[in-house]
């Protein structure tokens, strides 16, 4: 499996970009939102690559950053949103649109992209906000490890993440730092006296 591509851009047409790397050129299938953040031609680029196998095809898909390809994954995983859908809300709504109206359950904001209805709107949302809730948990997590990132409550702010109101959210935590250490294992048990 290729995981990643690091060599030089060396055309773009339409939304596909070609990867020079040692000689080998590797075209990449790239959403919009990340075109515009490419380099220009000639100059070294960095791709987290997705490689998916079909019968009549392997195609790859690049990002310029690990969360974007998470979500990407996340996507295809969900009932009648494959890579060309999954491409299509990352490049035209940006990854932190997506999960933002994920998390608040804002199917509107996802019908906004081509290829998306009613029901896939609501199948991301129903499928994917827990996931998507604890990913933006991690993160917030990976960002506190950072030299002078003492941040707010990351349990509770991760509830609120995933729509619970803050006083749940916030009686939830505090059960579950008795029951567990690890802020991990703490948001497991709160989603799940939360779901009594």
């Amino acid at each position: 499996m290729i995981g990643r591509l690091r060599g030089e851009l060396t055309e773009v047409v339409g939304s596909i970009a070609l990867v020079d790397v040692a000689g080998v050129g590797y075209e990449v299938q790239i959403p919009d939102s990340v075109l515009m953040r490419l380099p220009a031609p000639g100059h070294p680029v960095d791709l987290r690559i997705r490689q998916i196998f079909r019968e009549d095809a392997v195609s790859l898909y690049g990002f310029l950053e690990a969360y974007e390809r998470r979500l990407f994954d996340l996507l295809i995983e969900v009932k009648g949103c494959g890579p060309k859908i999954a491409l299509s809300l990352i490049g035209q709504l940006g990854a932190e649109s997506v999960s933002s109206a994920i998390l608040s359950q804002d199917a509107r904001a996802l019908i906004r992209a081509s290829g998306v209805g009613q029901k896939l709107a609501e199948r991301l949302i129903l499928e994917l906000r827990e996931k998507l809730g604890q990913e933006a948990f991690r993160l917030r997590l990976e960002a506190a490890a950072t030299p002078g990132g003492a941040p707010p409550d990351e349990l509770v702010d991760a509830l609120l993440a995933l729509g619970y109101r803050r006083v749940e959210a916030e009686s939830a935590a505090s059960e579950a730092r008795d029951q567990a250490e690890d802020v991990e294992d703490q948001l497991r048990v709160a989603l799940r006296s939360l779901r009594r």
